[in-house]
């Protein structure tokens, strides 16, 4: 149990059904939020009080989503291989999809720091490992000016990826090592004393999320809640299996958790941490 913190009166609610696969949660400070259903290649919107409604379809393959701090929102193609980021007015730009002039595996996750740097995950799961152009999987970083650098070729396929509340450590999950690397960001978004901080995961890592504390939420065969030294402290059953979860409503004490066909969302005693 984390101090101050109880968990032990935890209401889940499912919001969203008849999905494939949802993913890329992501709370707009305009009061709803977007996820994605990714073999359906559409997003959705969920509007408390109201539902769910359409919000984009032939989205090529989204899957990870981010709002930045002037509330434009960061998706990843996997199957067009590349990150856009649609402005406030609807347009949509491409601001990375090749590496040293060879396309992209399949960009899976993505987030976006208050002061405009960007970090993402390039992994390969499936049919995806058999038309790569790049001999490894990353993870990379975008600059303000829109420069892109490699942080990492993780050894596994790196998957989820979050900030800590001080926007000064990035969290990356790794499902096939079933761990969790941190690495030290400063100020110029450059990565350095990468770590393992959390290991064997129950069950394959994939989307987290960091409250205003610092604990990190995992989703894996359950929802597990780690310390910020990378220790077990509690773990959410949920109807079906996460993939993804994020912090959303007014107040920030909601998460909402993407799982397989569904999502739902649970109240906690803790705020999440803003990056936007």
């Amino acid at each position: 149990m984390l101090p101050g913190q109880d968990f032990s009166d935890i209401h889940i609610e499912k919001v969203a059904a008849g999905n494939r696969f949802t993913e890329g949660p992501v709370w707009s400070r305009e009061g709803y939020l977007i996820f994605s259903d990714v073999p359906n290649n559409r997003m959705n919107k969920f509007v408390p009080g109201q539902g769910v409604a359409g919000f984009r379809v032939n989205t090529n393959g989204a899957n990870g989503n981010a709002f930045d701090a002037q509330g434009r929102l960061y998706t990843c193609e996997s199957r067009t291989r590349r990150v856009v980021r649609t402005k406030k007015d609807g347009t949509l730009e491409v601001i990375a999809e090749k590496y040293e002039g060879k396309r992209f595996n399949a960009p899976n996750d993505i987030v976006v720091r208050k002061d405009g740097h960007v970090w993402f995950t390039d992994p390969a799961f499936g049919e995806q490992a058999d038309h790569r152009e790049l001999d490894f999987h990353g993870i990379f970083h975008i600059t303000p000016k829109g420069e892109l650098d490699l942080v990492a070729k993780p050894k596994g396929r790196p998957n989820g990826v979050a900030l800590s509340p001080n926007g000064r450590v990035l969290y990356v999950s790794n499902s096939d090592e079933r761990g969790v690397y941190a690495y030290d960001v400063d100020g110029r978004g450059r990565a350095s004393n990468e770590r393992l901080l959390i290991t064997k995961t129950d069950g394959p890592p994939d989307g987290l999320r960091a409250d205003e504390k610092g604990n990190l939420y995992v989703a894996c065969n359950e929802l597990s809640i780690y310390s910020p030294e990378g220790k077990l402290v509690h773990k959410i059953q949920f109807p079906e299996q996460p993939r993804n979860c994020a912090f959303g409503d007014p107040d920030f004490e909601t998460l909402y958790v993407t799982a397989m066909t569904s999502v739902y969302r649970v109240r906690l005693p803790v705020k999440g941490a803003v990056q936007y």
